[in-house]
């Protein structure tokens, strides 16, 4: 029987072997009839979406052969989804976020409402820019022109990410966003301030508009359209329609690069729509282009005082002040405003107390300054573990908690012009102490009372912890290397004396341009000194010094620096390109100076 078995598969094997051209033909027919089902079946899915009206469905799910097999190729989809932040206080603003998810819906397109109290930007903003959702800020503004108060945290942590150089101008490039503005025009100089922030913060970061900025008016006698409520219907109806267009795929009508004036891109779409439509349509685009406004003015006036990127040294303050005359004090003050700077004008009435026209000015946002000449701020790693994440290099390497850390300065001036400043040269340059001078006492109860006041607006933030938030309102430690140059202040000796008398460890860094003022200077915690290149050419080309004698300065800066009885650091700043070759020149300024540590950044 077994034999009889056996016979049995050899012959079948035999025949299966000897068929096995009929045997491929059949399989290779039913593949085909399989491929020919499942592209008609395909075209009928699409066929039926399209006439479902489905917006999101942008191509249907094409069968493509490759190799004699059947593949898919990924759905296109333009718009994934709809997010509505909103930032309410009396429910206005929550209320409209609710009327357009409805909609929204109504498109077959998933939508969430967010209320920015409970959103964590820092987290969480960046992901939309591989999202494909269009993000649609529904902003009050409040009192003073401040935000709500759930929206406070948002607009505080946009507004510095927009003037942060660590953030980069294209952080939340390929966000698609649309903002309206909720406000009340009675006053005037607040009118839909935290709607036209947010616009501009956004645009800063090269977010794209999906359609210029819209601000509805709760003063009936001015809105366009009677009331705040007929002020969004308007503006919904415009946003729907063209959230329509972006689902099926067309370009964004604005070019993002507004300036003065109403948006060139809505004025060509006007153009060309009257052009088609003439009579009551010519009528209904003029009434969209007065109420679509685009970027501030104060945007555009920035661009032409030179940009954000202008240098302003107290060697060229007589150009400043000759174009600064030309602009109304109003003006510059709704500027400072609108744009989140901080500004800090001394006009000649005040000079007794500056000892300046123009003492300073600042452009980043977040920035305390103290009396004429100091200044205090909230590190970023400050904020980074108060919400229970890492800390700065401090941390790491000497045990510093971060949260419980102050970052000051008592002289906002430099004697450098270095080309990697972190602070874009913002603050004045100068080879000699020229401000009248502040007392340390003062100086040192106001950044501590401003440093406790920053802290303060974390409580509540999303992710903050409570032990974290209630250490942090006393100071442990003072980075005295927020900007310029801090051992160029007369009394040095004494704040750092008080710093201690605080029980608040001081690290202090200097720029190797004050040989004199190194050797005089009392222990600090930890004092450091910017090593950013190792032969004179280098050190020129890249600190850019004001003193002719750098060169000398610099060596006799670390001359000293080797005699003090106490921790000393080298800090390398070393850029590609720039100062990383010269390995033997370091080494020969590290015999010289002795430091106990080199940081290499």
């Amino acid at each position: 029987v077994s034999m009889d078995t056996w016979n049995f598969s050899y012959t079948c094997l035999v025949s299966l072997w000897l068929h096995r051209f009929y045997i491929y033909s059949v399989v290779a027919f039913g593949i085909s009839i399989w491929i020919i089902i499942q592209f008609f079946t395909t075209k009928t899915k699409k066929k039926g979406e399209e006439s479902n009206g489905n917006p999101a469905a942008s191509e249907g799910i094409k069968d493509k052969l490759v190799n004699g097999y059947a593949t898919l190729q990924a759905k296109v989809v333009y718009v994934a989804g709809v997010k509505i932040f909103y930032g309410s206080q009396t429910g206005t603003a929550k209320k409209f976020a609710t009327g357009l998810a409805e909609a929204v819906t109504s498109l077959n397109l998933p939508v969430e409402i967010i209320s920015m109290g409970d959103y964590d930007p820092d987290d969480c903003l960046a992901e939309e820019t591989t999202s494909s959702n269009i993000c649609v800020f529904l902003v009050a503004t409040y009192t003073d022109g401040q935000p709500t108060e759930s929206a406070a945290w948002f607009c505080k942590w946009l507004g510095e990410a927009a003037n942060d150089f660590r953030f980069g101008k294209t952080y939340l490039k390929g966000l698609r966003y649309a903002v309206f503005g909720l406000g009340n025009s009675v006053y005037v100089d607040h009118y839909n301030t935290v709607g036209r922030n947010i616009d501009r913060w956004l645009w800063m970061l090269s977010a794209s508009r999906i359609m210029t900025r819209a601000e509805g008016d709760c003063n009936v006698a001015q809105s366009k359209h009677g009331s705040i409520e007929a002020d969004f219907e308007a503006w919904k109806a415009k946003f729907l329609s063209r959230l329509q267009a972006l689902c099926r795929g067309e370009k964004k009508p604005c070019s993002g690069k507004c300036k003065k004036g109403k948006c060139k891109s809505s004025r060509k779409q006007s153009k060309e729509s009257s052009d088609h439509e003439h009579g009551a349509s010519e009528h209904e685009n003029t009434e969209a282009e007065e109420f679509f406004e685009t970027s501030s003015e104060e945007e555009a006036d920035a661009e032409e005082a030179g940009g954000t990127n202008a240098v302003i040294d107290v060697e060229d303050l007589g150009n400043v002040m000759s174009h600064m005359k030309k602009a109304k004090v109003l003006l510059l003050e709704r500027m400072s405003h609108i744009a989140g700077l901080n500004l800090l004008f001394c006009h000649p009435v005040m000079e007794k107390s500056c000892g300046h026209p123009l003492l300073i000015y600042f452009m980043f946002s977040g920035y305390k300054l103290i009396g004429s000449h100091s200044g205090v701020k909230l590190c970023r790693w400050t904020k980074s573990m108060l919400r229970g994440r890492g800390g700065c290099y401090k941390h790491t390497f000497y045990g510093i908690e971060s949260h419980r850390c102050m970052e000051a300065t008592p002289s906002l001036a430099c004697a450098n012009k270095c080309v990697f400043c972190w602070r874009h040269h913002t603050n004045p340059v100068g080879t000699e102490w020229r401000w009248k001078m502040d007392q340390p006492e003062m100086i040192l109860q106001e950044a501590i009372e401003n440093h406790r006041n920053m802290i303060k607006q974390f409580k509540g933030v999303s992710g903050v912890k409570a032990d974290r938030f209630e250490e942090a309102m006393t100071a442990k430690h003072c980075a005295l290397s927020l900007v310029g140059e801090p051992i160029m202040y007369p009394e040095i000796n004494r704040f750092v004396k008080l710093l201690h008398q605080h029980s608040i460890s001081s690290f202090l860094v200097t720029n190797a341009q004050f040989p004199e003022e190194i050797r005089n200077l009392e222990p600090v915690t930890q004092l450091y000194v910017s090593v950013d290149a190792s032969t004179k050419e280098s050190l020129k080309r890249i600190d850019r010094p004001l003193f002719k004698d750098f060169w000398q300065r610099f060596l006799d800066s670390l001359k000293a620096l080797s005699k003090k009885q106490q921790r000393t650091v080298y800090r390398l700043t070393l850029v590609k390109a720039w100062n990383v070759d010269e390995l033997k020149a370091y080494a020969d300024l590290i015999a010289l100076g002795k430091p106990d540590f080199v940081e290499v950044k």
